[in-house]
């Protein structure tokens, strides 16, 4: 059996169901699908997604990214993502396993095994990256701990230790030792990328943004949009989507009053903003999601 063969098949062993699956191991969750999906809106946050069977696609912005058995999608910065699976069945259910990143490990890793090549400049803050066998073993190793949970406290810290260090010694590694760094780019952006994620609902001002990044108004938009794909206001607007779709579907909240939850003051405005991120008008998608009849 090969090793991504015993990837997939403790994967589809440990999640036997369509859903997610997290508790098992620290900082993994298990996901498994048996039909593609529509593009739905999540939060990417710090996180390692392997793919062991299917495929995927992840739109951040401008930009779009395919993932499946042969790659491996890193999130730096938590990121508002589209994402749908492209590639599942029931007879071959598509696959993943995500590890969230842990930055004081990832840190003390990358003060460890230095790199002449990480970037001074802004890292992307989602990444494509091509899987090696070294790499999947080490992931291999770690999800086949669940077959054994008695080993599960002594060796899962070891395999996820090592899953970082091939994270950061890949060949665009350099990208993740940024996210290490207080002084780079991308943690000045992730400075800025969480105060707007705990202010979506309130006015936006670059100027105020760009303070908290420590960056000049016109560098910190340009260093957002490299992160992000995005502008600080597109970055804003999607949060602000995504809450109301959650607040429509999950508390039955009427458009107009989902759109002022979220910082608008015009119903007409966040209904154009809405039907322009999701393709439809809020109550009917709302509608459509909670299968309405």
């Amino acid at each position: 059996m090969t090793q991504l063969a015993r990837f997939r098949d403790t994967l589809a062993r440990h999640a036997p169901h369509d859903g997610m699956f997290d508790g098992l191991l620290p900082g993994v969750t298990l996901i498994r699908c048996a039909t593609p999906t529509l593009p739905m809106p999540v939060i990417y946050e710090p996180t390692v997604c392997f793919v062991a069977q299917g495929r995927k696609r992840a739109t951040l912005g401008s930009r779009v990214f395919h993932y499946d058995p042969a790659s491996y999608l890193v999130a730096s910065v938590g990121l508002p993502v589209m994402g749908a699976v492209i590639e599942a069945s029931v007879a071959a259910p598509y696959l993943s396993l995500q590890l969230d990143l842990d930055p004081a490990l990832l840190g003390e890793l990358a003060l460890q095994h230095p790199r002449a090549d990480a970037p001074a400049g802004t890292a992307v803050g989602l990444s494509l990256n091509r899987m090696t066998p070294a790499l999947l073993d080490a992931v291999t190793r770690l999800v086949g701990l669940l077959d054994a949970p008695g080993d599960a406290p002594a060796l899962a810290p070891l395999a996820i230790r090592e899953i970082l260090y091939r994270l950061l010694t890949a060949d665009n590694g350099g990208d993740i030792h940024a996210m290490t760094r207080a002084d780079s780019r991308q943690a000045q952006i992730a400075r800025a990328i969480l105060w707007i994620r705990s202010n979506f609902r309130d006015g936006c001002r670059i100027e105020d943004v760009a303070t908290i990044a420590g960056m000049s108004r016109s560098t910190f938009h340009a260093h957002f949009k490299a992160v992000t794909a995005m502008s600080p206001l597109e970055f804003r607007t999607q949060l602000r989507m995504q809450e109301a779709r959650r607040l429509m579907v999950s508390t039955g909240l009427e458009a107009a009053n989902a759109g002022y939850a979220v910082g608008y003051e015009s119903p007409s405005q966040f209904s154009r903003d809405y039907s322009r991120l999701f393709g439809a008008p809020p109550a009917t998608d709302a509608s459509r999601l909670r299968g309405d009849d």
